[in-house]
Parts: structure tokens; sequence; C-alpha cells
């Protein structure tokens, strides 16, 4: 039997196919195990010897990782690392990698067609029109795009590129980034009060963490003064659904775009469903054909760089530099 001096684990994926991750660990000779994991014991039981993991949505808590002795490295599918005890990874000595730009183009395109098709009614119209309704007056007021003020609750690079691009239409673009050392060009950099307050449109780009869970509330909604579009397209958490439906019937909040919810799929019965001023979609911002395969194949390349020695591209985790279990060139994170 062949061997190999790495093994790395899949512990879950929804995508599909894993020819770009075979592709990558076949290159450096890794054996790569593909399974669906969601219990602890299970996650313990098929990673015990794992070098390296890949993880999508499987809960990998501070008990799966002590179990973990020759875990190294965790390379996330996508941006969020919501399902990594981040500390324990830390404490442990394992690198935690994500892909954070691989769908740029793909989320910051969602979040203005959503702000679009609240602002012309679009999917409202669309609806009328084939329930026989042809009577534009059902829509009114509408109100112009250009002259009006955009929040952006974070300004990673996704809300940078969001920025941009809606600049075209007109738009000025604030934001509350508490990690933000200075304004981007083109961006006024403020505190989370005056997005709440001035803002014509609030889209949420930061992660789910202890201090984002729920930031967007009862609280902040009675704060937006101009009853402004709500567009999230980051995770479900960060905004308190309960919260926003009750808003969305006091008028506190003019529409909603959301991508993602607080449950996934959410309840048939859940009021959003019904609300004609709300756009839903199922968690899709992120995709695209290209998107998929370049994050599937980083997701894969952070992993067979830290078996090679090196640093991957993304580290989340950057207090684990200095004491990894793996052994690394020494330059900078």
């Amino acid at each position: 039997m062949e061997q190999h001096p790495y093994q790395v684990v899949i512990t879950d994926c929804d995508q599909g196919s894993i020819e770009e991750e075979k592709e990558e660990f076949v290159r450096i000779g890794v054996e790569l195990v593909f399974a669906q994991l969601k219990e602890e014991g299970e996650l313990i039981q098929v990673c015990k010897d794992a070098d390296g993991l890949l993880n999508q949505y499987a809960l990998l808590t501070r008990k799966v990782l002590q179990h973990l002795p020759k875990c190294k490295v965790i390379s996330r599918y996508g941006v969020g690392v919501d399902s990594i005890d981040l500390k324990a990874a830390t404490d442990l000595g394992i690198i935690v990698a994500n892909v954070p730009d691989y769908c740029m183009d793909e989320v910051s395109n969602q979040t203005i067609a959503m702000i679009l098709t609240l602002i012309r009614k679009t999917a409202f119209f669309d609806q009328k029109v084939k329930s026989g309704q042809w009577d534009f007056r059902t829509g009114i007021p509408i109100y112009r795009t250009s002259g009006k003020t955009l929040g952006l609750v974070g300004c990673g690079k996704i809300g940078f590129e969001v920025a941009k691009k809606i600049s075209a239409f007109g738009v000025r673009v604030i934001t509350f980034d508490p990690y933000l050392p200075k304004a981007p060009e083109g961006i006024e950099l403020t505190d989370l009060d005056t997005v709440l307050k001035e803002s014509d449109f609030i889209s949420i780009h930061c992660p789910l963490n202890d201090s984002t869970r729920h930031l967007i509330g009862e609280k902040e909604f009675k704060k937006m003064v101009k009853k402004p579009i709500l567009i999230n397209t980051s995770r479900g958490p960060i905004i308190d659904e309960k919260a926003l439906i009750q808003a969305l019937k006091d008028g506190l909040v003019a529409g909603a775009g959301l991508d993602v919810l607080e449950k996934e799929p959410p309840d048939p019965q859940s009021p959003l469903l019904k609300m004609e001023n709300v756009v839903l979609s199922p968690h899709v911002s992120f995709y695209s054909e290209e998107s998929i395969r370049e994050l599937k194949r980083r997701t894969a390349e952070n992993v067979s760089n830290v078996l090679l020695g090196k640093w991957p591209r993304s580290v989340v985790n950057r207090d684990v530099k200095g004491k990894t279990r793996a052994t690394l060139s020494p330059s900078e994170v």
C-alpha cells in the first residue's frame, strides 16, 4: 500500500465535486479523505490522524480540536469562520485559514441587485403583473437612487467592492468598521449611530462573532431615521430577525433584501415569506461557476502550503504565529 506523508480530511462539502481538491493534494502526494460529518464523535473518529482539515459547516469545537493531535491547519470553504472555535485552535497551535476574496464580484453584485430591486420594486411589480395587475401606481412611491446614502456595516474587501460599484449611481457611501484604521478612498468612516441615522440603504458586510451577533436589533431599528432599505449578504444572526420583522411591520425600514437568515431554510410560517417589501434568496450571493472553482482550489492550497512549510495566503487567527504545530518559514503572516 502506498504511504503518504500527510493526511487531509474534508469534514464536509456540499459543492458536488472535489476535483479541484483532489488535483491539489495529488500534486503534493497527500492522502485525501472525503467525509460528510456532523457530530462531534464522528468528527473526532475520522479526523484523529489528520494533518489538515478542509471545513464547510461541521462545527469544530474545542472538544473536537483537542482530540486532533496532528492537526496543523484548518482551511474554511469561504469567508466566515464561525464554524471553528478560533480561540481553541490558537491555543492548540492550529492555523485557521479562509478565502476572503474569492466571491467579491458575486456578493457585491448581489448586494447592489437587491438594493436596486427594492428601490425600483421590480420583484413587486413582477408579481403584480403576473397576477393580472397592470398598474404602476400599485408600487408608488418610488424614489431616485442618485443623491442617496449607503451605509456599510463592515468595510472589508466585499464592502469596498460594493462601495466602488454603487458610487457609479451617484450614491454617497459611509461605513462603520472599528477595524479600519482610516477610511478607504471614496468612503466616509463613521460610527454605527451615524450609519443608522443617515443611511437610505444599509448593507451588512461584517463577520459573525460574539460582538456582531444581533448587532442590528430593536434599539438600532429605532435609530433608522430615514426608514432605509436593509440588505444582508453576510450572516443571518447579525440581524435580530424578530426585531426586523417588527420593524418592517412598524415601517421603521422600507424593505429588506436578505440572502441569509437566522434559520436556514426559514420556517414556512415566517412573516418574511409573505412581505411584499422583502426580497429573499437562498444564501446564494457567493455563487458563480467561476467563484466555486476558485474557492475549492484556494481552500486546498491553504492546507498544502502549511504542509509544505509555508504560510497560507490568508490566516484568520494571526495570534497563532510563534506557537504553531507546523514548521513554517519565518515570513510574515
